[in-house]
């Protein structure tokens, strides 16, 4: 008994210290929760005092140009365009939180539905182009790390300097021109939903999201290439090699993981540049997502669509900066620190 008590004993302190991390990470994860919440009503606000302070009449622009100002007054108080401002809001944002973004001016369909049948679009082009940079960034981050100085190193810095300078909607077209137009293997345009043909929503969302996933990709690269490089040279890598850990093991169990803090730092960057990337690129492949229905919006002063869109992209951005930022907390000795 007193052996096995005696043997238990070692691990105590390991366990408490995973504790200590966990306790300490979870009170990360709640400051940047309260942070968060914080931004989303500051930002909320915004959003909708841009809206209500515009110039634009939107009771003027529904009933046209014969209205008489009694017809405009009374639609105002119809919409509850007469209320205090802050009135307005509170209201606002409590209908938002039950899921009632309001109705439009001018098609009278409610704006919760105009995006919950558009925001797919955007998560699914936004998911695939984080993921192909991801893998793209990753893949030659880690290749031009270990052959530092090397002809691949060179090549893979020299690419990477390039693509970060071309916009996403270039490259979508320099695709549809290869890949539509000669080949004629991806459809140039349109949309299918993931849930009734994923083969299709496949295919038409391939070009997009690899179009907006290089810029990102490059970013990646670049930062995981410099950590890495440095972390390699590190007194307990260079260790481990001594003690015959295999290169592979080395790598992954010890240098990545304290190396990936600045590229995850820049996919945390990245997720609110893909979405609002994908206004000229949605433009270009004909896409009915969130981006293409604000700009609609904004042309024919559809106030009640432009908030509810903007509300929504706002509070998608910061949940996914959340969610990266509790994994580098977590996974990154760095951050924990």
């Amino acid at each position: 008994m007193s052996a096995v008590t005696a043997a238990a004993r070692p691990a105590l302190p390991d366990a408490a210290a995973a504790s200590r991390r966990l306790t300490g990470w979870a009170r990360k994860v709640l400051r940047m929760v309260v942070t968060t919440a914080t931004v989303f009503f500051i930002t909320s606000f915004g959003t909708y005092a841009l809206g209500a302070l515009s110039k634009s009449n939107p009771a003027a622009a529904v009933l046209g140009e014969t209205a008489t100002p009694a017809d405009i007054a009374r639609m105002n108080h119809q919409f509850g365009l007469d209320r205090p401002l802050l009135v307005q809001y509170a209201s606002w944002l409590g209908h938002a939180f039950t899921g009632d973004l309001g109705t439009s001016y001018f098609t009278s369909i409610p704006v919760a539905g105009s995006i919950r049948q558009a925001l797919p679009v955007d998560l699914g082009i936004t998911g695939l182009a984080a993921l192909f940079a991801v893998l793209i960034g990753g893949t030659a981050g880690i290749a031009a790390a270990l052959n530092g100085g090397g002809r691949l190193d060179r090549s893979v810095t020299a690419v990477c300097s390039v693509l970060g300078t071309i916009p996403g909607f270039v490259i979508g077209i320099v695709l549809i021109v290869i890949f539509s137009a000669t080949l004629r293997i991806l459809p140039a345009g349109g949309y299918a939903s993931l849930t009734t043909d994923p083969v299709q929503w496949f295919r038409c969302l391939l070009m997009p999201s690899f179009a907006l996933s290089l810029n990102l990709a490059a970013g990646i690269a670049r930062q995981l290439r410099t950590s890495l490089v440095g972390t390699l040279r590190e007194n307990y890598v260079v260790g481990a090699t001594v003690r015959g850990l295999s290169r592979r093991r080395v790598l992954l169990r010890h240098a990545l993981r304290n190396a990936v803090g600045p590229a995850l730092g820049i996919l945390t960057v990245g997720v609110p540049l893909l979405l609002s990337g994908s206004v000229p690129t949605e433009r270009i492949f004909n896409l009915p997502g969130v981006a293409l229905l604000t700009l609609q919006s904004a042309e024919r002063h559809d106030i009640p669509v432009i908030q509810g869109t903007l509300l929504v992209t706002v509070a998608t951005v910061l949940l996914c900066n959340l969610v990266l930022g509790a994994l580098l907390a977590r996974f990154t000795p760095q951050a924990r620190r």
